[in-house]
Formats: structure tokens, sequence, C-alpha cells
């Protein structure tokens, strides 16, 4: 599944990356399970606690020991100087890692004071934070993303017209930089066989006729190179806005469908969502959170995986994709870790025991309200961003 769906365009090639990423996505995975088995009462109930303890327990060692770790090891490999002494660099980085993860504690009322400095409630504590945090900043822009990338009413009107005045454009500057790059071509080679002939030359009158007219040939390949470049600047935002408007035709037809209809449903139903949970701090009935753990569950699953494998496409290379590839791992965990911390005050009481009792008496409520204030902030920047770039474009196509 690693390297068919998720990478395949890439080469990940480290055996001990691949294993983690695996790891840290199954034991995720297996923490939504668990809370299934809680609500369909599968397996005992000690079955499950032992299942609970043992996957809590590994997933935090991938999470503190393991991955840190390995993303210094491989950073500090990528760098030619700390080569020799990549171990000793990738334990120093690890500590340096654990220092302010430890210290990420002391602001937030996370724990009780009972607590003891290695009890998993010091762990979970401080990853929930992290990950409570991530969740809030993809929800809220995720629930106002939706609405925007599915509703038909934010579409643009776009015309094959358009597309093919835009497309013409773009074919007439590479005509443009063609041209000119014969231009700088010719221009090199008269310059070559003027050389020549020049060295054939004897005397003053020579040597200034020489360096005059090079000086000259080189000014006009300066200038001539500087259009080309404004020129590539130029074909790369139109390429991009042709892309842009194929995209907004594609969606335009895509809404007219069935299944498109039902995506600009669901885009409604996620704006009053949106505005829902803006504005409301706590759900109306503790049945309506216990029917949306369900849609949460799968929704978190496949959103995350597509936003990190589009991340991963983005900025990967070569030599960075190992430490990609487990900054993506860690991301999750710390993502589903956080997830179970919030889907606990949206299970009915009668299945929240063994949960509770794993997890440790941690301050549940305050994660709940550091998730509403980093969600409004989130949904808010991400009303004005979009706002702002749906502004804009129609603006650029005038202008273009």
């Amino acid at each position: 599944f690693f390297m068919r769906q998720l990478f395949k365009d890439y080469e990940v090639r480290q055996y001990v990356v691949q294993v983690v990423f695996s790891v840290t996505f199954a034991f995720s995975c297996t923490m939504f399970e668990l809370i299934i088995f809680e609500i369909l009462g599968a397996l005992s109930s000690s079955s499950r606690y032992f299942h609970w303890k043992l996957n809590l327990y590994v997933i935090l060692l991938v999470l503190i020991f393991v991955v840190p770790f390995y993303i210094g090891y491989f950073v500090v490999s990528n760098i030619r100087l700390l080569h020799r002494q990549r171990l000793l660099f990738a334990c120093m980085v690890w500590f340096t890692f654990m220092y302010f993860f430890w210290k990420l504690g002391d602001p937030f009322p996370i724990l009780s004071p009972k607590h003891g400095i290695l009890s998993i409630e010091q762990l979970i504590s401080r990853v929930g934070v992290i990950g409570v945090t991530l969740m809030a900043l993809l929800s809220g822009f995720g629930a106002v993303n939706c609405p925007y990338t599915y509703m038909s009413y934010f579409l643009r009107n776009v015309t094959d017209s358009d597309i093919l005045a835009l497309e013409r454009r773009l074919l007439q500057t590479m005509d443009m930089i063609v041209s000119k790059k014969k231009r700088i071509a010719m221009t090199r080679r008269q310059m070559y066989q003027r050389g020549e002939d020049q060295n054939k030359q004897t005397g003053f009158w020579g040597m200034i006729k020489s360096v005059t007219s090079t000086q000259t040939g080189s000014e006009n390949l300066s200038l001539i190179q500087q259009e080309v470049d404004a020129l590539e600047e130029l074909s790369r935002q139109l390429f991009l806005e042709t892309v842009d408007l194929q995209a907004t035709k594609e969606r335009i037809e895509y809404s007219k469908t069935f299944q498109g209809k039902y995506f600009n449903f669901l885009g409604y139903f996620f704006s009053i969502y949106c505005v829902w949970k803006i504005f409301m701090v706590k759900f109306w009935s503790q049945h309506i959170s216990f029917i949306l753990v369900g849609i949460i569950i799968v929704t978190s699953i496949r959103g995350l995986l597509i936003t990190l494998t589009k991340f991963f496409y983005a900025i990967s290379s070569s030599k960075s994709s190992n430490v990609i590839v487990l900054v993506l791992a860690q991301i999750m965990g710390m993502y589903f870790v956080s997830s179970v911390l919030l889907m606990r005050m949206s299970m009915p009481l009668e299945y929240r025991s063994i949960v509770t009792e794993v997890l440790g008496e941690l301050q549940f409520n305050f994660y709940h309200r550091w998730f509403d204030v980093i969600f409004l902030v989130s949904a808010l920047s991400s009303i004005l961003f979009l706002y702002l770039a749906h502004k804009q474009a129609p603006e650029k196509h005038m202008a273009l």
C-alpha cells in the first residue's frame, strides 16, 4: 500500500522509512477500529483494554522516540560535513526535540499534579496539544474549503472561448521566447566568428575594434536574456491560469452530474456545520455527535492521506523524500491520537469508560476549548483568504 498507492511516483528506498510509516499508519487506524469495537461491544472488556494499552504505548514510542530520531538522522546524513558523525548529531537533534517537547506542557493546564514524570499521561497530553492544534487548523480550513470547492455558487462562468484566448496568448508567448532564444544563439555565433576574424588582425586598431565589438555584443545579449526571463515568467503564469480555467470548466460540467449535485449538497451541509461550529461551542445533542463519529473516522483518514500525499508531491526531492515521509508519519500519528482525545467527548457515556481509563486523567475539556479557539481562528482566516482569492481571480482573468 505504501509503495503502490501513497508514494508510487517517488523513490523511498530506505526500508526503515517504509516500516516506520507503515507501523504508524497501521496503529493509527487500529485506534479507530478499537473505538468501533467499543461501540459494537466486540471482544471482551479485558481484551479491548489490553489492545488499547498496547496500541497507545506503541504509537507513543514511535512518535516520541523512533520517528524524531530518524528524522534527525536523515537530515544530518544529507549534510556532507556531518556525514561521518551522523549518529552523534542525530542523538543531539533528538535530545533537542525532547527538551522542547517536554517544555511544551508547561504553559498548558493539561495534567493533574499527581502524575509521574514518566507516566503515559505525560506523553499523551503533550502529543495531544500538538495534534489538536493541527486538527483544528485542518478542520477549520477544510470546513471552509469544502463548500468553496464543491458548491456551484462559487464557480466562475468559464467558456471555451476564454480558454482558447488564453491558450492562444500562451502560444504567442512561447513563440516569442523561441524567436528570442534563436536571436541569442545567432548573436553568440556571430560574436564567435567575428572574434576569430579579428584574432587574425594585428596591430593597435585591431585590438581596439575587438574590445568594442565584444562589449556591444555582450550588452545586446544581456538585454535579450532579460526579455526572455520576463517572457518565461509570463508563460508560467499563463500556463497556470490556463490549467485553472480548464479545471474550473471541468468542475462546472461535473456539478451538473448526479454526483456533482450530491457534493453540492454536501457543500451546503459543511457550510451550515462551519457556521454552527463557529458560533456554537457545544453540539445540540450527544446523539448527533455519536452519529458523526463514523463520518469523522472515514473522512479523517481519507482526507488526511489526500492532503499529505499532495504536500509530499509538491515539495519532495531525491534527498528530502525520506525526511518528508517521516515528518508526514509524525503528523499523521499525532493527528490520530488527538482524534481519539476529541472523539471521547462525542461518544455516549456508556462507551467512554475504557477509553477514559486508558487515556488517564487528562483535562479533556481543555482540549475541546483549545480546539474551538484554533478552529475559529483557522476558519475565519480561511474565509478571508478564499474571499480575497475568489475576488482577485476574475480581475486577473480580465487583465489577461
